[in-house]
């Protein structure tokens, strides 16, 4: 082969990438891009919630990494706007390919784009490998995969299955084609005001990955990944995970490193734990794809109630309310406070605002859920859905729902008002 082109998406690392590898091993010449879809940012869509800065500024800092890191090897990173299959047709144009290498991404949306790009006359050679287990160890087929975590995760356990062994970066990379001049320049970045918990690329997740295992928090993971303030309390590498700037593989094999030399312990198993949850939520994806009648929805962007009645309600009252904490219950107001000023909020103050939207709001988990995607650093798809059907009762592990006492994990949680001072004072 002598010209392909990279596509990046969710994978925006070298180490650990697969499909990169293998673009760099078969192609002559390789041409590394990323397509900002601004139709799936909220523009020209008034009702939809908008994409925040913190999570543009995250994806920003993470392609100029990207950039650099394909500089130091000799290559790029373009940077192109539109609809993707204009991108690509304009490069078929200047380049005289047709073969594009891209992760697989098990949505609907995304494996509609593979089918167009098929049907244009394009090669796609896409992989999967964005789990931490490689899905064909599995020792079952995934549409025939358990639909309740716990019985996935007794049979993944009882064939000692913990991770697929990750990759090495590439050692070169296929120097550049010839390109034109219709490239998109990489958006400069303006200076951050205060400091940020978060700093999006490749080098900034493994530093912390390393910080992290170095201080032997893991150690204290089980116990502390319930609190609401500081750094350390949870792992914090989803908001990397999130757009690919590592991979879960790679965490599983520094966790099993850690593990030989330290010992397991609770908080080991439980960062492990939490991986396989994460798992769990993209192999549904896989089982679901052909069951047209499961509950659990990927389908689109928000979910199978009529537009308009999402529209609707995405104006309502009580949705700005709730979405800009302004609910009247103090604990619920500092965790939407929190998420609009950081693009990031715990675990634990994710199902309790969500808690109080479906409940005690009444309002439709689709709606929640979009507010999630234009608003976390961390937005992953697979996550993000399975997590909202969780707590209001539509997944496929769902026990019926989970509705949270708000007045007993404010007591729980935040019994001396120590976060609700930080968020509600700001």
């Amino acid at each position: 082969m002598t010209t392909a082109i990279y596509w990046f998406r969710n994978d925006l690392r070298l180490s650990d990438n697969p499909a990169f590898t293998s673009a760099c091993n078969d192609s002559k010449f390789l041409l590394p891009i990323y397509i900002h879809h601004t139709n799936l940012e909220g523009v020209n869509r008034p009702n939809y919630p908008q994409v925040s800065k913190q999570r543009r500024d995250f994806l920003e800092e993470s392609l100029q990494d990207l950039k650099g890191q394909l500089k130091a090897l000799g290559s790029d990173l373009y940077e192109l706007t539109g609809d993707y299959l204009e991108v690509f047709q304009n490069l078929r144009e200047q380049l005289s390919t047709n073969v594009i290498y891209c992760e697989q991404i098990e949505i609907q949306q995304e494996l509609d784009q593979v089918v167009n790009l098929h049907e244009a006359g394009f090669e796609i050679k896409s992989i999967w490998q964005s789990s931490m287990i490689d899905p064909r160890s599995l020792p079952f087929k995934l549409q025939d995969m358990p639909g309740v975590f716990t019985q996935f995760r007794l049979l993944v356990e009882k064939h000692k299955l913990k991770f697929t062994a990750p990759l090495n970066s590439p050692l070169l990379v296929s120097p550049l084609p010839k390109v034109g001049g219709f490239f998109k320049q990489p958006t400069t970045l303006g200076a951050s005001i205060g400091d940020k918990l978060f700093y999006g690329g490749e080098r900034k997740a493994q530093a912390h990955i390393d910080q992290y295992f170095e201080r032997r928090l893991v150690d204290t993971y089980k116990k502390t990944r319930n609190e609401l303030i500081g750094t350390d309390y949870s792992s914090k590498f989803s908001p990397w995970l999130a757009l690919g700037c590592c991979s879960a593989r790679t965490i599983a094999k520094k966790l099993t490193e850690y593990e030989l030399q330290f010992g397991s312990n609770e908080g080991t198993y439980w960062l492990w734990f939490e991986l396989l949850w994460r798992d769990y939520f993209r192999f549904l994806a896989f089982k679901n794809a052909s069951d047209q009648n499961h509950t659990y929805y990927l389908s689109k962007e928000m979910g199978d109630k009529p537009r308009d009645e999402l529209n609707v309600e995405l104006n309502s009252v009580t949705f700005k309310r709730w979405s800009m904490g302004n609910t009247g219950d103090s604990f619920v107001d500092a965790g939407m406070r929190e998420l609009l000023s950081t693009g990031y909020l715990s675990n634990r103050m994710r199902q309790v605002v969500a808690s109080y939207w479906i409940y005690n709001l009444k309002g439709n988990w689709e709606v929640g859920a979009a507010w999630f995607r234009s608003q976390l650093l961390d937005f992953d798809v697979y996550s993000n859905q399975g997590n909202w059907q969780y707590i209001a009762g539509k997944g496929s592990d769902h026990q019926g729902g989970r509705q949270f006492n708000i007045a007993k994990q404010t007591q729980d949680h935040d019994p001396n008002g120590v976060y609700r001072n930080i968020w509600l004072t700001k």
